[in-house]
């Protein structure tokens, strides 16, 4: 990432993180190049934000980062937010993990899509494999709602933030899904 920094915040959930970075031109505004989950404890959120953003610059978020904050607290509180206006850095992504992520910003809250879904409006109907895969990196979780996407046949699929699907359950029910957590498998 370009000259990335970060910062942690709270939220309901614990302690999350965001990194973000400058696209380019001395006019250009911060774009969100990652976010964090809770970890266990702080200083696991805090250890995991600064690998995944490859930067230990801790710094106070600008204005339109601090925005992003404000909303994250506020879907994270159960007040559900559309964060399809937030720009995001996927620069490291491959251009089928962008469509992916494309696609996946578009599924409302509180509906889910399945990975065979996401691969067929992706155009690559045999692909449900390669978008977990897009799932499991995905470098902006709540962003980019990868929680909205599960496994065939109705069951909530894998979860690769910490908490794993009980993590993913609970951000469903935040957004007003119905969860049967009796099919994690």
């Amino acid at each position: 990432m370009k000259n990335a920094a970060y910062c942690l915040f709270e939220t309901a959930l614990g302690t999350c993180g965001i990194a973000w970075c400058a696209t380019g031109d001395s006019d250009s505004r911060p774009v969100v190049a990652a976010i964090q989950l809770p970890e266990a404890t702080r200083q696991a959120t805090e250890s995991r934000m600064m690998r995944k953003c490859g930067s230990n610059h801790l710094a106070v978020p600008p204005q339109q980062i601090a925005g992003v904050i404000e909303r994250i607290r506020k879907h994270l509180e159960g007040e559900v937010q559309d964060f399809r206006d937030v720009a995001v850095d996927l620069e490291g992504a491959t251009s089928f993990f962008r469509q992916v992520y494309e696609i996946t910003r578009e599924i409302p809250a509180g509906q889910m899509r399945t990975y065979g879904e996401i691969a067929k409006a992706a155009g690559q109907p045999g692909a449900a494999q390669e978008v977990g895969q897009a799932m499991a990196k995905n470098p902006v979780p709540i962003i980019v709602p990868c929680h909205r996407v599960s496994a065939a046949g109705g069951k909530l699929g894998g979860f690769s933030a910490p908490g794993g699907p009980a993590t993913k359950a609970k951000l469903l029910a935040l957004e007003g899904a119905t969860v049967n957590l009796s099919l994690f498998s």
